[in-house]
């Protein structure tokens, strides 16, 4: 995304993959309080990961458009996993919205979907749809490739380092179905 200095001259936003995998080796196993947590809180998490690697907030205050949080929420006490402000976009929180929003966005956050998980570099995100319906369920960022295999840090159940087709997983079903999204290195 382009962003005009005090100057008038345009600055580009370039994604930092290392910060981004940096953020999730601190917080795979905690939660950030400078961020809401959730029950399932897979998505924050890839969230507040991508938006560590410098990745442009869009869309804000309609929580169905763009990528956003804002610090509302912290006015808003989590009663039973719910919070009275919510002042974030689904995308921010929601894997199924997540995934639409990057299949779709030409501005702020981009990403390209890839067919190949060989594909992938670190800080690149994966989604999960565990019944193979057409509605995604989980989603990890690839903090590592070993042998040109990614390897995930996710939240929810909380995960490091770990191997990214869940195999070993309950969720995990025969009919399992992986989205690979390629995080631009820049953003228009």
């Amino acid at each position: 995304m382009h962003r005009i200095n005090k100057g008038g001259q345009k600055i580009t936003t370039y994604y930092n993959r290392s910060a981004a995998v940096q953020y999730a080796r601190t917080w795979w196993n905690g939660r950030n309080p400078n961020y809401p947590a959730f029950q399932d809180d897979c998505t924050n998490f890839i969230s507040q990961c991508l938006r560590a690697g410098g990745a442009p907030m869009s869309g804000y205050p309609n929580r169905a458009r763009g990528w956003w949080i804002t610090d509302g929420w912290k006015s808003g006490r989590n009663v039973g996993g719910y919070f009275s402000n919510e002042t974030w976009s689904y995308s921010w929180s929601v894997s199924n919205s997540l995934r639409w929003y990057l299949e779709n966005a030409r501005t702020g956050l981009t990403a390209k979907r890839v067919q190949s998980p060989s594909e992938l570099e670190i800080g690149d995100v994966i989604f999960y749809d565990f019944q193979g319906d057409g509605r995604i369920d989980h989603s990890t960022i690839v903090t590592s490739i070993v042998n040109g295999v990614p390897f995930i840090h996710a939240h929810t159940v909380n995960s490091a380092d770990r191997h990214y087709d869940y195999s070993n997983s309950y969720a995990y079903t025969p009919n399992i179905k992986y989205y690979f999204f390629k995080i631009d290195d820049v953003f228009n």
